[in-house]
């Protein structure tokens, strides 16, 4: 093969993969265009580099998105051995608040480790276990480590269900428990999984978590493959929901390598609660037509080693 031959087959790839993302931003505009709300979105192709985005830097009602800025701040401590998976925490009456979560069901006061305080938060997106955390690490810390990462628009108010302290930013009236864009907290995810920690196990432990948070309807809605009752999921995500606001932020491992997807529904005109919202179905048909796009083979069959 000459050279001015190969030169024109690699032209046409380039050309072909162009012409398949812009396919794909055509098909996420033309979704988000027909929502009735706003879209924030940013997917990125951790292999490959590529990118989809709707007004990406667009700063948003994280609802309990914000959680995963807790669960980072919280690992850090631990590999700075400021803190131990182990170390206990107590749950009083006090400390009890409503909406998603199993703690409020439970007989106080009632002793449970650091490692189970942030599970219930992952996994059952538990308010009263974030309030313990926010109360054990605190707020600056949190939002110390998430200036650290660069990140300008992402910040953590407050506790769930309580009211703001004096001192925090005005536009926490707006934003409610916190901000962020959906570039940003991609940014969180993509940290998650590059283990910046560099502490494989501790990274584990957290990918762990996400791979078992137990709501699926929107991103894993129409990816998941199998049983995640039996088996963590190939998709570690974390949820956020308010009347109207829905938000889900992932890694999907997928054949072709992990896929970041960060996805922000807000302002909806649905504020229904069921698995027919129109914002959780919007993000589940956006990233199914990601890894439709990306991976057509769909979810990995094992996690990558450096993952597990």
């Amino acid at each position: 093969m000459n050279l001015r031959h190969a030169g024109g087959l690699l032209f046409a790839l380039i050309s072909a993969v162009a012409v398949h993302a812009a396919d794909l931003q055509a098909q996420l505009d033309a979704m988000a265009k027909e929502h009735k709300g706003k879209v924030a979105l940013y997917a990125k192709n951790l292999k490959t580099g590529q990118t989809v985005q709707i007004d990406p830097d667009r700063p948003v009602k994280t609802a309990s998105v914000i959680k995963l800025t807790i669960l980072a701040e919280a690992f850090n401590e631990i590999k700075a051995g400021k803190r131990s998976l182990t170390d206990k925490v107590t749950l009083r009456k006090e400390d009890v608040v409503s909406g998603s979560g199993v703690l409020p069901f439970f007989d106080t006061p009632m002793t449970m480790t650091l490692k189970d305080a942030l599970t219930q938060m992952v996994i059952e997106s538990d308010n009263t276990a974030t309030n313990l955390l926010i109360d054990l690490i605190g707020r600056k810390p949190v939002n110390d480590n998430i200036a650290a990462m660069g990140l300008k628009n992402t910040y953590l108010y407050k506790k769930i269900m309580r009211p703001a302290e004096p001192g925090v930013p005005p536009d926490q009236k707006q934003f409610g428990i916190g901000k962020t864009t959906a570039k940003e907290m991609a940014a969180v995810m993509e940290s998650i999984e590059r283990c910046d920690l560099k502490d494989q196990k501790l990274c584990s432990a957290m990918l762990y978590m996400l791979r078992n948070q137990q709501y699926r309807n929107c991103i894993p809605h129409y990816i998941e493959t199998g049983d995640t009752s039996e088996e963590p999921s190939f998709i570690a995500n974390k949820t956020g929901s308010l009347d109207d606001v829905r938000n889900d932020v992932a890694i999907v491992y997928s054949k072709a390598g992990p896929i970041i997807i960060s996805a922000f529904t807000y302002e909806n005109q649905d504020h229904s609660w069921n698995a027919e919202n129109a914002g959780e179905m919007l993000i589940a048909h956006m990233a199914k037509a990601i890894v439709d796009a990306w991976s057509p083979e769909g979810l990995a069959k094992e996690m990558p080693k450096t993952a597990e």
